[in-house]
């Protein structure tokens, strides 16, 4: 299925291809305080319509995953990281889809405060 997705100003569009599942909870420093509900898409599955120049980036720790957000705005829409495997991820904000509504997907909590 197709989910377009964007910030709160719009500054910040994309569209991911997949299935809605897998949904997480992280308690991380970082992912407690943004409050995101985490999707992770295979980056060749999402299309973003917007210039690299709308996002700012954000690391910390390892500075393995590169935390994106709308420069306007602020919205934390996704994340960019690799997989283990070797496979370039993106880590969508399912609250930042269109049409889904996320108080009824099943929700994973995973532990990343301990990691």
């Amino acid at each position: 299925m197709l989910y377009r997705g964007s910030c709160h100003c719009g500054d910040v569009k994309f569209d991911a291809q997949g299935d809605l599942q897998g949904v997480m909870a992280c308690n991380c420093s970082i992912c407690r305080r943004k409050g995101a509900l985490l999707w992770f898409v295979p980056r060749a599955h999402v299309t973003f319509s917007t210039p690299d120049d709308n996002l700012a980036t954000y690391t910390f720790n390892q500075h393995t995953i590169r935390h994106r957000f709308c420069k306007r705005c602020g919205i934390h829409t996704f994340a960019e990281a690799t997989h283990p495997n070797g496979t370039e991820m993106v880590c969508i904000n399912v609250r930042c889809l269109e049409d889904v509504d996320p108080d009824v997907l099943p929700v994973t909590l995973y532990d990343g405060r301990s990691r």
